[in-house]
């Protein structure tokens, strides 16, 4: 069963996301972007992107970021970048602002989805610590590499992370 097992504040940059667009239309029999993810990693899309993230201030992990305005739900998969760089020729981009984002660290199994149906525990435990999440905010899961490695259980952390008011 997956648990939230830390939480935190993080100060981060002026980002430029670079990656792919997808909407609820894009979503696999199950409901998630599974399917997307699967093949970004058959086709290499992460590949040209990796050189991107130098300058960022951020780790280079793969990064789901989404929102939903007025009804309408958006997820993005790529990387974190720094403004300086645009995003190549099949690739959007989206300018994110320097601030505060909350994080929870969620700890399960991804192979069995566990770790991706914790939305609202992590921005209740957010809440919890008295911080406000932004109105329309872009929320975000960051794969680390260092903690997106299944351990000796079987089991991943998975950062989800969401813009605060300042």
């Amino acid at each position: 069963m997956a648990n939230i097992i830390k939480v935190y504040q993080e100060s981060l940059p002026e980002l430029r996301f670079i990656g792919k667009r997808y909407t609820n239309e894009d979503r696999d029999a199950s409901g998630s972007y599974g399917e997307k993810w699967g093949q970004w990693f058959q086709e290499g899309w992460f590949s040209p992107l990796l050189a991107l993230t130098e300058g960022a201030q951020t780790e280079p992990d793969y990064i789901g970021l989404m929102r939903c305005v007025d009804d309408h739900f958006e997820y993005w998969i790529g990387i974190f970048s720094s403004k300086e760089h645009e995003a190549p020729e099949g690739y959007g981009m989206v300018d994110l602002p320097a601030g505060t984002a909350g994080i929870a660290w969620i700890k399960g199994r991804d192979d069995t989805g566990e770790i991706y149906r914790l939305h609202n525990e992590c921005t209740a435990a957010i809440e919890e610590k008295g911080w406000t999440i932004a109105p329309n905010t872009w929320f975000f899961e960051r794969y680390s590499h260092s903690r997106f490695t299944p351990d000796e259980e079987g089991e991943v952390i998975l950062d989800y992370g969401m813009y605060l008011t300042e």
